[in-house]
């Protein structure tokens, strides 16, 4: 496993995370799985993992806790907030005392004194960054926090937080996470340079599109059982579409021209983007992390990965979508109920 700054901050992350997203959801990764998947990504030379305190309702973060007890120092933990946990005002958001209430609500999920990198899941639109970016150097100062990171973020509002911690002396933001794959390369017109002329490491989420370039997905598009398409019908309307299932194929072609798979090139070809500080993609067994953590092994020349992104190039991905997930509760009034 070989390791890159997370930025320009000192944090050396392994290039294969694991994302910890399906951890604790029903009809995918129960706490034994979890705790087996995490216990190899760490014999394997990853040392960081990718949650949040909204993935099942917390789960995700009380199994890494569970699965880190004696081992804690072995592997960094990225955590998030500002999603909605639950219905009502002051559960969600930026605001200062969400924050507060979040981290120690985390560091207890995860029964650890400190996080090592804490997300703004997504910016907070109903109000300046300044409150959430003074809180979180706080949070920094105090010790509960190694370093900050932005999710979710469009490219001027992550220029704008690094400005405004710059000129407040805030603690600044080692990295930027987002959706970047070869199925999704909208990010690569403004936030890839962005992230560049900043020096703001890049965690990529959704690597492998949600498993479509896996390899696993046949033809037909079914999804294999446990997958994330197999159990979220709406994920698997946006990526299983003829056309995407045949750009697969030509990509699959390329890299088994050369000895490798698809699943192998989607790794590569993020990695050969310099500011790519870690690629998370999820795991559900043990042969699972050993393939991710192999892909990385294959490093692609600058010529190859003009090649590749020729192919998708010619051949434009279907529904990439946008680089940032936005909520519909940042734009409407709070409620203290839910509608019906």
């Amino acid at each position: 496993m070989k390791f890159r700054h997370l930025g320009k901050s000192g944090l050396e992350v392994s290039e294969i995370g694991l994302g910890a997203n399906s951890f604790g959801e029903t009809g995918r990764r129960d706490i034994k799985e979890s705790t087996d998947t995490i216990h190899a990504a760490i014999d394997h030379g990853i040392n960081f993992i990718d949650t949040s305190n909204v993935y099942a309702q917390g789960k995700s973060e009380e199994y890494i806790g569970s699965a880190l007890r004696g081992r804690r120092a072995e592997m960094l933990i990225g955590t998030k907030f500002g999603s909605m946990r639950r219905q009502g005002p002051n559960n969600f958001g930026g605001a200062r005392n969400y924050v507060l209430r979040s981290v120690e609500e985390s560091l207890q999920r995860l029964q650890s004194d400190y996080i090592d990198v804490y997300m703004i899941h997504r910016p907070d639109s109903r109000m300046p960054i300044d409150e959430t970016l003074r809180t979180l150097d706080d949070l920094v100062r105090d010790g509960k926090i190694r370093y900050i990171a932005g999710c979710n973020f469009e490219a001027w509002r992550l220029v704008d937080a690094q400005w405004t911690a710059e000129d407040n002396s805030f603690a600044p933001l080692a990295a930027s996470q987002f959706a970047y794959s070869l199925m999704t390369r909208s990010a690569e017109e403004e936030m890839i340079p962005a992230c560049r002329k900043l020096g703001i490491g890049v965690i990529p989420y959704l690597p492998l599109a949600a498993g479509l370039l896996t390899g696993k997905m046949n033809r037909s598009g079914s999804a294999p059982a446990g997958t994330r398409m197999s159990v979220e019908q709406h994920t698997a309307d946006r990526w299983i579409t003829s056309h995407n299932l045949n750009l697969v194929q030509k990509l699959g072609d390329w890299a088994h021209e050369r000895g490798h798979t698809v699943l192998d090139l989607a790794f590569a070809w993020l990695l050969a983007e310099p500011i790519v500080a870690t690629v998370i993609a999820g795991a559900g067994s043990p042969e699972q992390i050993r393939q991710n953590v192999n892909a990385a092994n294959w490093q692609l020349t600058t010529a190859e990965r003009l090649e590749v992104s020729a192919i998708v190039e010619s051949n434009p991905p279907e529904n990439g979508g946008p680089y940032y997930s936005t909520a519909g509760y940042f734009h409407a009034p709070t409620e203290l109920a839910p509608r019906f």
